[in-house]
């Protein structure tokens, strides 16, 4: 029997290390929940260690997302080298290559080639993909002592902490969180045999990204609520620990869009961050975004989460036990917001309101991840904006985007009314959604006191897209695409074919959010100062100043292109001389700081900065039915609210400098916000 035992025990551990390095695995990749494509790898066993060889692909949205890797490690997962050469969205490449001898490292990055040193603890991963990679920096952390940074090659510091567990069924996730390589931090899990099973990511885009080990996929619902809610709780407990608070608060069972989700996700999520205390700013310039009045020597008194009174100093007094913020030669303006958002991941939230944005609109997200940090925001057990849901349904195709998909009327109703249910305010129609089923979609929707934004799908028209029912429309590309059109790309906004498009739009009350700002990121020349379009580039995570300095065109292309940019700008002016809802909307960009360039794009498109302000403020709840509760400052409203150095009705690059930031009548320090979001000084 002893025999038996010692025989069984043997297989055993032979079978968990097995478990824990598998020669060979498949991880499926995610976006929008969907299913885009795999990552595979098979490991080779030689004298100087182990090599991973790694086949990364996903197909996004009809573009080839393709990448290789080799990995090589020791036994005691010590790097050796690294090679890896592809694409990691459909608008970035990389091909680095890293080799050691002894201390010294040999990199190659695209053209540069140099060598460095090694710190004590350095391990070579060059960005989110490929996973198989990530699951080695991991095992590489744990290993050595779980340092509390290691250096990666070719560039940069990560950390790794273990945050906790989830319970997942009958199983035991261990959860990780890793910042460093992408912005923000990267949730992992890692399941029997501490085999990695999960990773919520970026992809270098921008998107959320989702890498599930094969044999777990239908756990992906549950974790996308588990990353939503622990990443805000991440914040809170900052937070908490900077006011001397403790971390406490229940969270909240959420509901899946099929149905009712685990409680086991719920539970414990987060620090409350406690009521808003009544509050008075005193001394600033008031800007009536209705109006246009200012008012000198303002006083603002605020309390419960909602403004109670606007005077006049001198003629408002402060009530005794208010707490004084003193705005003396700034400006206080309604707080703004971006009708254009994808709320990616918890870092958005932080980052919003340093930027004064108090309100997003999210145009299309997976559902539970969006539904779980809404929950967290507005159960206090989070950090960020209002959020309005906008529910996103795509159609059949190979260019189809995420799994809410509708190629029937039928399935287009009980998929709206799904979103209904869950507190959606609107849907956003995708690219791929046939006319008939447009035409479901907004019928049900206005039934139910939902608008209707979004593309206006391949093979229709914006005419057809209204005439069907679409109340707002995303990207002024689709006002672009119907206007006739010079040889260089350009438009003549004189022409009768170009000014009946116009009052087409204005005549149907069409709602148009031109996000000016990502059709300047796609046509700038990446050789340009992109300081120029963003002074506060330096500041960015390094990560996302890396996502953003490629971004663009070639010098030799990107001439082509300033006829439609020009021509964007005079057709947004158009649509608003014509009296078309012009809302600020960014379509991510610079996080938070993309409203601001929003608004000088308009300027500079012939907009007067006050004009350009109601684009983030008062237009936009009036389009969203708002105008009575939010938009402004005044009595009864929302105590949302920005205070900024300088006078941005003078000069609207001044409506950067944000100073202190009110939401729901809490008080916000934008310098605590970026550090939350890892923004420097």
């Amino acid at each position: 029997m002893g025999k038996r035992l010692l025989l069984l025990f043997l297989a055993l551990r032979e079978f968990a290390a097995m478990a824990q390095n598998p020669d060979s695995a498949t991880f499926l990749l995610h976006k929008f929940a969907q299913n885009i494509g795999k990552e595979s790898y098979i490991v080779h066993h030689t004298d100087s260690g182990l090599f991973y060889d790694v086949t990364f692909k996903f197909t996004d949205r009809g573009t080839p997302v393709p990448l290789k890797a080799r990995l090589g490690i020791t036994a005691k997962y010590d790097p050796l080298s690294l090679w890896i050469k592809g694409n990691t969205s459909r608008f970035s490449t990389i091909n680095d290559s890293i080799v050691i001898h002894g201390r010294t490292a040999s990199i190659r990055v695209d053209d540069s080639t140099y060598s460095r040193d090694l710190s004590k603890q350095s391990f070579l991963v060059a960005g989110y993909a490929p996973g198989t990679v990530q699951m080695m920096l991991l095992k590489y952390w744990e290993s050595h002592g779980k340092p509390d940074s290691i250096s990666i090659l070719p560039s940069g510091t990560v950390r790794i902490r273990k945050d906790g567990a989830d319970e997942v069924g009958p199983m035991l996730l261990d959860r990780y969180v890793i910042s460093g390589l992408v912005w923000g931090n990267e949730l992992l899990w890692t399941g029997p045999g501490d085999q990695l099973l999960c990773i919520i990511t970026n992809d270098a885009e921008g998107d959320k990204l989702e890498i599930m080990q094969e044999q777990y996929e239908s756990l992906l619902p549950r974790l996308l609520r588990s990353a939503a809610m622990h990443g805000m709780q991440l914040f809170t407990k900052e937070m908490a620990g900077a006011r001397g608070g403790k971390a406490s608060g229940v969270g909240q069972d959420v509901s899946s869009f099929f149905g009712k989700g685990p409680s086991s996700l719920s539970g414990k999520y987060g620090a409350s961050l406690g009521k808003a205390q009544p509050t008075a700013i005193v001394g600033g310039t008031l800007i009536d975004v209705v109006s246009g009045v200012a008012m000198k020597d303002a006083v603002v008194l605020i309390d419960g989460g909602l403004i109670k009174a606007v005077g006049k100093a001198g003629e408002l007094a402060v009530p005794a036990g208010y707490t004084v913020v003193h705005a003396e030669g700034k400006t206080i303006l309604p707080g703004l917001w971006d009708m254009h958002a994808h709320f990616e991941q918890a870092e958005w939230g932080p980052a919003y309101l340093a930027a004064g944005v108090t309100t997003v609109r999210d145009c299309g997200n997976e559902f539970e991840y969006i539904d779980a940090i809404q929950g967290a925001i507005d159960g206090g057990k989070g950090v960020g904006p209002h959020i309005l849901k906008a529910g996103i349904i795509d159609g059949p195709g190979p260019m189809g985007l995420g799994i809410v998909r509708a190629s029937t009327a039928e399935e287009a109703v009980a998929i709206v009314r799904k979103y209904k249910e869950h507190g959606f305010v609107q849907i956003k129609i995708y690219s791929s959604v046939t006319p008939p089923v447009v035409k479901a979609i907004c019928d049900e929707a206005h039934r139910l006191g939902l608008t209707v934004t979004g593309h206006i799908p391949e093979g229709m028209t914006l005419q057809q897209g209204v005439d069907s029912g679409m109340d707002m429309i995303n990207h002024i590309q689709y006002v672009y695409q119907v206007m006739k059109r010079n040889k260089d790309r350009s438009v003549d906004l004189t022409d009768s074919t170009n000014q009946e498009v116009l009052r087409f739009v204005k005549a149907h009350g069409t709602v148009i959010d031109p996000t000016l700002g990502v059709f300047e990121m796609i046509f700038r020349n990446t050789k340009d100062d992109i300081t120029q379009m963003e002074p506060a580039y330096q500041t960015l995570p390094l990560p996302l100043q890396a996502l953003f300095r490629n971004m663009g065109m070639a010098p030799d292309v990107a001439p082509r292109y300033k006829p439609i940019m020009a021509s964007a700008e005079k057709i947004t002016k158009a649509l608003f001389d014509a009296g078309v809802p012009i809302v600020a909307g960014t379509d991510m960009g610079f996080p938070g700081y993309s409203v601001a360039r929003e608004l000088e794009l308009y300027v500079d498109a012939g907009f007067t900065p006050l004009e350009a302000i109601q684009s983030a403020t008062i237009v936009p709840a009036q389009v969203m039915k708002l105008d009575k509760v939010t938009g402004r400052i005044a009595p009864g409203f929302r105590a949302d609210l920005v205070i900024v150095e300088g006078d941005p009705l003078a000069r609207i690059r001044d409506i950067r400098n944000v100073r202190t930031v009110v939401k729901d009548g809490r008080v916000y320090d934008p310098v605590v916000l970026h550090g939350l979001a890892g923004f420097g000084k």
